[in-house]
């Protein structure tokens, strides 16, 4: 019996959306990820992109556990003197509500040349609508926590 190994090319890719509203942050990022790598499919390969694309609608509903809206902190640092700039979670949901969720996605995929090719397959809207519709994203249901 000789292993099974995905090919890229024959791997059929399906479009899937996740509402975000009223969901905590970390489990839409768990099951975007999961969707976006390929992890539930029979056909997994862990180096080939065997994953789908992955919609997450309502960023900006998104909700976090505890008292992570104040005290968790976004830092980033241009290398300049003084290039230090960090914001709180309310800050960032105000500026750009769709990096909330981009980030924790981009945090659970590979940090490498497949990471970064699966990570173009994510698109994070703010409202409930979207530009995709041609393509027939099927629903995925998260549970209520």
């Amino acid at each position: 019996m000789k292993t099974f190994s995905a090919k890229a090319s024959e791997v059929p890719h399906k479009w899937w959306v996740i509402d975000a509203a009223d969901q905590v942050l970390g489990k839409v990022a768990v099951k975007a990820a999961n969707l976006l790598r390929g992890k539930e499919k029979t056909v997994f390969t862990p180096h080939v992109d065997t994953g789908d694309f992955v919609i997450v609608i309502n960023a900006e509903k998104v909700r976090l556990t505890g008292k992570k809206e104040e005290q968790k902190s976004y830092m980033s640092f241009s290398g300049y003197v003084g290039g230090h700039k960090s914001e709180n979670v309310r800050a960032r949901r105000a500026r750009h509500p769709e990096l909330l969720i981009e980030r924790a996605v981009r945090g659970m995929i590979p940090h490498n040349r497949l990471g970064r090719h699966v990570y173009r397959k994510l698109k994070v809207y703010r409202g409930d609508s979207h530009p995709h519709a041609a393509q027939q994203p099927e629903v995925v249901k998260l549970q209520k926590s």
